[in-house]
């Protein structure tokens, strides 16, 4: 485990990446801004790689955020183009409301 987040890695530090819209309307859902999550994908923690996936393989990220909320980043490998898209963001269910 660990190649397609490497690519996913890589394009994102050459600049080659896109937000697909609904990553965008989360984004704005939750209040974090885009750069958040692109500047903490090196550092991010690889917690799953769906190479199976259709129509793209994604990746899913453990994040942490400047304001140390983790978050988990869904990011796809689209290799016709060889770019990542962000997919979505979520945040990770805390640990004091659960019964």
């Amino acid at each position: 485990m660990g190649l397609l987040a490497d690519n996913i890695r890589k394009a994102v530090r050459d600049g080659r990446y896109v937000i697909g819209d609904h990553a965008d309307q989360r984004l704005t859902t939750r209040g974090i801004m885009d750069w958040q999550v692109i500047a903490g994908l090196d550092r991010a923690r690889l917690l799953l790689e769906r190479e199976d996936r259709r129509p793209n393989p994604v990746a899913e990220f453990e994040e942490v955020l400047p304001d140390g909320t983790p978050i988990k980043a869904v990011w796809a490998w689209i290799s016709k183009n060889q770019i990542a898209k962000l997919v979505t963001v979520h945040f990770f269910p805390r640990m004091d409301t659960w019964n």
